[in-house]
């Protein structure tokens, strides 16, 4: 375990010592303890490092689905602007520098050392405390937010972008103190924590609401718009929302603009409510698919009510960070001949936008396999059911850097009652990715999906 010399941590001394804290990425218990989740324990240690997450002001993401896209474009967006940015997301797919970026590149080995010096004697004395009162102490995913808002304040950003970890009310990250707060699309996910409906999930997303900071919303689903404006109205908080004050439309590329690509990105079109449609912009999307246009009409709405708040924003600036940005495991191709696509959907809504995006795709490269994990924990019947009639052929199979993953007896049961074909079965994701290319020949596609952790091994393999 690091000790209190600084000159003996490591990269690999600080992880293993983080890794031994309690991590509900890995092993999310069915239903969780009373105190558990709070604001308590994050806040107790910021205190503890000097309070840095209040040098910086902070846009903050909650929702279901897309609110990683919305935290990458938004930071390029800023970066592209001139601003100095930092940028905090999860889960990372290659290694965990990829959480905590500055300026577009994420924090080095030796600088993730830095931070954790200052964070982990905090952490320990916290530990020590919470032992004599049979508690516990921060968790990892706390730990971790601390250690982003020191390498922040550190590399004196002029604003943050911050995704949560889960839910949002109660997540790490909400201690920050916004300047605006975005909630992305709300969908059934993480129900054993969040709360059973979409009302409920709702609840948690709003949470982040401040009182009076003004929030963006594309959560269209009835239940959820309902408690986003009561919340909105409560906290005195303005709103846009979208299909009430913006509209989004996404312009797919024409065959003649993209005539060897199916899946080449298309464009975003935003228009506001009250203004003719010729006052509308129009910007260009590298990240592909028409749910991407939900998430960038987020960001120019969200770079307009910065700029409106002296945190200069520019069109230009829209432009070329929507054009520029990229992540990992989002439609992403890995390889030709079959094509293999890889993507990190891992729940229903999810799929469903998958599976609508690789359409175009699917006409062409024939025949289609579908490779598939997921945790035991995720609505796993409905997410391949979402898939029905789209692959020629499934292989299952099971991650191993992740306990929470499904058994494949599970995924199995699951294919049969979710009407599918009997999947074949592979015991390790570079054994599913042989036997998926197999099946594909070099004419067909691949597409990976299910889990984070999944795209993780793929990615290793590949």
């Amino acid at each position: 375990m690091p000790g209190s010399r600084k000159e003996q941590h490591t990269r690999a001394s600080v992880l293993a010592w983080l890794d031994r804290r309690i991590n509900f990425e890995r092993a999310v218990p069915t239903a969780a303890p009373p105190g558990t989740f709070g604001l308590t324990r994050v806040r107790r240690l910021l205190a503890a490092v000097g309070n840095p997450h209040r040098e910086f002001p902070v846009v903050h993401v909650a929702g279901t689905k897309g609110k990683g896209s919305t935290v990458a474009m938004l930071a390029a967006v800023l970066q592209a602007a001139g601003h100095r940015v930092g940028r905090y997301m999860s889960p990372h797919v290659d290694a965990l520098e990829e959480r905590i970026c500055v300026g577009g590149r994420p924090i080095s080995a030796a600088d993730l050392v830095r931070a954790f010096n200052v964070v982990i004697p905090a952490v320990e004395q916290m530990d020590q405390a919470a032992g004599r009162r049979g508690g516990s102490g921060p968790t990892w995913f706390e730990v971790l937010t601390a250690v982003a808002f020191v390498h922040f304040a550190r590399c004196r950003v002029d604003l943050a972008v911050l995704e949560t970890g889960l839910g949002g009310r109660l997540d790490a990250t909400n201690v920050s103190i916004p300047v605006l707060s975005i909630i992305t699309s709300i969908s059934l996910d993480h129900m054993h924590l969040l709360g059973s409906t979409i009302g409920r999930i709702a609840t948690e997303k709003a949470g982040i609401i401040k009182r009076g900071c003004p929030v963006i919303s594309a959560a269209i689903h009835p239940a959820a718009r309902r408690v986003i404006e009561a919340t909105a109205t409560r906290r005195r908080a303005s709103l846009l929302q979208l299909g009430r004050d913006f509209q989004v439309s996404y312009l797919p590329q024409n065959a003649s603009d993209s005539p060897t690509d199916p899946l080449a990105p298309g464009r975003v079109a935003v228009t506001f409510a009250g203004a003719p449609s010729s006052d509308g912009l129009v910007f260009p999307l590298v990240m592909r698919g028409e749910h991407q246009a939900i998430n960038a009409s987020l960001v120019v709405m969200a770079a307009r009510s910065l700029d409106a708040r002296g945190i200069p924003v520019p069109d230009r600036a829209l432009a070329k960070g929507l054009r520029t940005v990229s992540l990992p495991a989002r439609i992403e191709s890995i390889s030709e001949r079959p094509l293999v696509i890889l993507d990190a959907a891992h729940n229903v809504a999810s799929m469903e936008s998958l599976v609508a995006t690789l359409a175009p795709a699917a006409r062409i490269f024939q025949p289609t396999v579908l490779v598939f994990a997921a945790s035991a924990d995720k609505q796993i019947e409905e997410m391949l059911a979402a898939v029905r009639g789209h692959f020629d052929s499934i292989v299952i199979t099971r991650y191993a850097t992740n306990p929470r993953a499904a058994t494949v007896t599970q995924l199995v049961d699951a294919c049969r009652r979710a009407g599918l074909p009997a999947p074949q079965v592979a015991t390790t994701p570079a054994e599913a990715l042989r036997v998926a290319r197999s099946l594909a020949t070099p004419r067909g596609l691949v597409c990976v999906a299910g889990s984070f952790f999944l795209a993780a091994e793929i990615r290793a393999v590949m």
